[in-house]
């Protein structure tokens, strides 16, 4: 099986300059936790609902200031095109939750979670990505 196979579609991007305020919006509405941040159609960062509480409430940003100021920019992804159990064992070694997903192109076609991977009817690849992602820290 294939990421392809098992991804969201369904993948809402914002640009650097959104704001806080408005991403968080959005995450609210979509009940989600992090956005793909682009820009002249590429990946360019994410921005978790923790991003904007670590770097930007807690020193002091307001709610208008871009998500670009809080965004992580390195980003690590998968491609469509992958085998389902590699992507897994992934994620689980570098600790991720969930990852972008694109295609050869380098273009953002969709989001891989934990729930993607519970939902695949892959048992041993989302048992090994919950062993990575929930260790104690």
């Amino acid at each position: 099986m294939r990421i392809g196979d098992v991804m969201s579609r369904d993948v809402c991007v914002i640009s650097p300059s959104t704001s806080m305020q408005d991403a968080a919006r959005r995450m609210a509405e979509r009940d989600i936790g992090c956005l793909p941040v682009g820009e002249n159609d590429r990946l360019v960062g994410m921005v978790t609902d923790r991003d904007m509480v670590l770097r930007g409430i807690s020193e002091g940003r307001s709610a208008d200031s871009p998500v670009g100021e809080v965004m992580t920019p390195e980003v690590k992804y998968c491609f469509e095109d992958e085998d389902v159990d590699e992507v897994a064992a992934n994620m689980a070694g570098l600790e991720k939750r969930r990852l972008p997903v694109l295609d050869r192109d380098m273009r953002l076609v969709g989001i891989v979670s934990l729930a993607n991977f519970a939902h695949s009817r892959d048992d041993e690849a989302s048992q090994e990505l919950l062993r990575g992602v929930a260790r104690p820290h």
